[in-house]
């Protein structure tokens, strides 16, 4: 029996701090779905500058991705019951609520397992492992 993970993301500027997620999530299961987020769920930190169909085309291009998909604009559990996981994987820095999110899983009946995956330091000083942080960097040096 296939075991099936989701991961789960804005993935506005990939960077090795997405490409570490998506491998750590890979390997939870079998097959890796992951759900892009739309902009108009991305209301925890500032608006993604890439339009969603571009994110998802990169992240779908990633190795460690069986595909990628756009999450939906009004319900982000519908895409979840759609594919039914055996796992959701979330970041290690992902503002989600592990608990909030069990609790909306079992009111809809979605028999899964919600891991974190954990974090990656940067390899050396120059490395940059945050989408707001590579932005700022180009903001600094050519803005």
């Amino acid at each position: 029996m296939t075991k099936t993970v989701i991961a789960q993301g804005t993935f506005d500027i990939i960077h090795p701090g997405h490409v570490h997620y998506l491998e750590e999530a890979a390997a939870m299961g079998d097959e890796l779905y992951v759900i892009v987020a739309r902009k108009a769920n991305v209301d925890h930190k500032k608006a993604p500058i890439c339009p969603a169909t571009q994110r998802r085309d990169v992240v779908d291009a990633l190795e460690a991705v069986d595909e990628a998909i756009l999450g939906h604009e009004e319900d982000i559990f519908i895409p979840i019951e759609e594919i039914d996981p055996d796992v959701i994987a979330l970041g290690h820095d992902q503002h989600h609520d592990t608990d909030g999110i069990e609790s909306e899983l079992e009111r809809r009946g979605i028999d899964c397992v919600v891991e974190r995956a954990s974090g990656r330091e940067p390899s050396d000083n120059d490395e940059i492992l945050s989408t707001r942080l590579i932005i700022d960097r180009i903001l600094e040096r050519r803005g």
